[in-house]
């Protein structure tokens, strides 16, 4: 059984190691990934090695987004690879020196010169042979392509490089596919999941005469790496079909969700990755048939501004969603005086960090939305509590700025809870007047979900 772990913020803060600064900005981007997405899980960590040389190899959908999350996320020391064009930019140079990042020289960069990436190579065999871990994306580049892109060899080269010759014989050296899913990589408060893969093993070989590892030997290793990652990933032809998949996979899901209760992200990309297969193998007029099925279904809720999993509310008993209801709305009504100030006060913040995200799209071939937004919010959302600070102290004094602080930032989180529940909830009680007024719809919906899941079903298996 898959063993899935959502990562709370104190998880993340109390586990990292190294020097005060790394772990001040460790502790600075985990509160930031824990604003920004909704729930952030752990899908088999207990692969992770805990002592020795590793190497991390990861896909690369989203930006500085990607190592933040391993950085966060593992009680270990990482060093990453970045893009060397980073370094140039004097903020984000200056963090990624603190995290000990060693700088990539890409030919997709214009004036990079690629040689350089001997000294980053003979770096992190250094490391390597110290036992610490590394994580690189050999795609290359942040993409939004909906499947894995070919991969690079500088991981099986580090790797053999580290492993083989004399300064390599006394240790192991294993590489741990990374998978990063994300429910939507740009949208505020989505969520994201980190699936670690099987090791693989590497051996030595017998080095070329100019200290590097044979291209026969680099090339079965990328394979192995490149199959690795394949099975830790969402790989589907095109944006259609992901939608194909994604809207098969809720339908298939809401069957087993509830108002209180719904599956793991974990159990969500699994069932992706087999529809995806069972998509691309499909073929014939049944297969079609059941697609367009699963689009006028799909087309017939939004008309009614419900979901599949609001279907669900037959599940449970009138007075359990009366109460459940009625419970919430009380809660939301004490907390909204809080919501509203919170609302007012941080929207110029949230409204620049989107606007900033549009603006800067990409930074050479890289997407970098989700990186922008929340770099943007790390320094507008401080900049906020402290010009609303500094403007209690004008008008009222220090004793009322000493609160203002506290109570901002208190507003703000209050605003955004309040926001989830509200959206949260609007589906459900759309679905209760459905219900309600319109019981025949209702069931027929209810029917028609519970066929097209038994389809579903049938076909994928």
């Amino acid at each position: 059984m898959t063993r899935v772990r959502v990562l709370r913020l104190s998880d993340m803060i109390f586990l990292q190691k190294g020097s005060v600064m790394r772990r001040l900005v460790h502790a600075l981007f985990s509160i930031a990934l824990r604003l920004f997405f909704r729930r952030i899980e752990t899908s088999h960590e207990e692969r992770v090695p805990m002592e020795g040389a590793v190497i991390f190899v990861l896909n690369h959908p989203n930006g500085l987004i990607d190592p933040a999350l391993i950085f966060c996320s593992l009680p270990r020391r990482v060093s990453f690879l970045a893009k060397s064009t980073l370094f140039r930019l004097p903020v984000i140079a200056s963090l990624l020196r603190v995290v000990e990042a060693l700088p990539l020289y890409r030919r997709v960069d214009a004036g990079e010169d690629v040689s350089q990436n001997l000294r980053t190579f003979v770096a992190c065999r250094k490391l390597l042979r110290q036992g610490r871990c590394i994580a690189l994306f050999p795609e290359g580049l942040s993409h939004s392509s909906t499947q894995l892109r070919p991969i690079k060899t500088g991981a099986a080269r580090i790797a053999l490089g580290a492993l083989s010759g004399p300064e390599g014989a006394e240790f192991e050296l294993k590489i741990v596919p990374v998978g990063l899913y994300y429910t939507s990589k740009t949208s505020f408060r989505s969520e994201a999941l980190i699936r670690f893969g099987d090791e693989l093993t590497v051996l030595p070989v017998e080095l070329e005469a100019d200290g590097e590892p044979p291209r026969a030997a680099v090339k079965e290793l990328s394979q192995r790496i490149e199959t690795a990652l394949r099975g830790v990933t969402l790989n589907v032809e095109s944006d259609e079909a992901l939608e194909q998949v994604s809207k098969a996979e809720q339908l298939f899901s809401s069957i087993y969700e509830s108002i209180n209760m719904r599956q793991s992200l974990s159990e969500e990309f699994d069932l992706r990755r087999r529809f995806a297969a069972e998509m691309q193998a499909a073929s014939g007029a049944e297969a079609k048939e059941l697609r367009a099925s699963i689009e006028r279904y799909e087309a017939e809720l939004a008309t009614l501004g419900i979901s599949t999993e609001n279907l669900s509310l037959v599940e449970h008993s009138r007075w359990y969603v009366f109460r459940h209801f009625l419970l919430r709305s009380v809660l939301l009504l004490m907390l909204l005086p809080l919501a509203l100030v919170g609302a007012v006060l941080h929207f110029p913040a949230y409204f620049f960090s989107n606007a900033l995200a549009q603006a800067y799209r990409e930074h050479g071939v890289d997407d970098i939305i989700s990186t922008v937004k929340i770099l943007a919010a790390i320094v507008l959302m401080p900049l906020t509590w402290l010009a609303v600070t500094l403007i209690a102290f004008l008008l009222w004094g220090w004793r009322i700025s000493l609160i203002t602080l506290p109570s901002v930032i208190t507003c703000g989180y209050v605003a955004m809870r309040c926001v989830e529940e509200l959206v949260d909830m609007a589906g459900w009680y759309r679905a209760v007047l459905v219900l309600v007024g319109r019981r025949h719809l209702f069931l027929r919906l209810l029917l028609e979900r519970r066929r097209l899941h038994n389809a579903i079903r049938r076909r994928s298996h």
